[in-house]
């Protein structure tokens, strides 16, 4: 069971991160985008949280993590945006769907990893 799960469809930043967070210790799944992403974390309840893009075919990170709260009635995970997108607008509709965090990339893991070792209680 994994512990996070990381939803983007650029395959270069699904590597970097999820290279990252196993070779800090943690359990990773990877989605390639919120409709994957959707899936996956019905599949596995071992998954705490949540790291996705905005911008994604077939489903953007803001309305996965809407689904999430929303028809899946998933209140639990911790869902943190990593985007280009620094947008208020975005940000709000994220805030209102109760997104923990928005880090504008690029990834830089050793700044954000206490934070999510803490989010999934590593």
């Amino acid at each position: 069971m994994a512990q996070i799960l990381v939803v983007d469809d650029s395959s270069t930043v699904r590597t970097e991160v999820g290279d990252f967070l196993k070779k800090n210790g943690l359990d990773v799944a990877l989605a390639v985008d919120g409709r994957d992403g959707l899936a996956k974390l019905k599949g596995d309840p071992g998954i705490r949280l949540v790291v996705s893009d905005v911008n994604m075919p077939n489903m953007d990170g803001l309305t996965m993590a809407e689904k999430i709260r929303g028809e899946l009635g998933n209140a639990s995970v911790s869902i943190i945006m990593l985007t280009t997108e620094n947008s208020p607008i975005m940000k709000e509709r994220g805030k209102a769907a109760g997104i923990k965090g928005w880090i504008v990339k690029p990834f830089k893991g050793d700044a954000v990893l206490p934070t999510f070792k803490k989010l999934v209680g590593a």
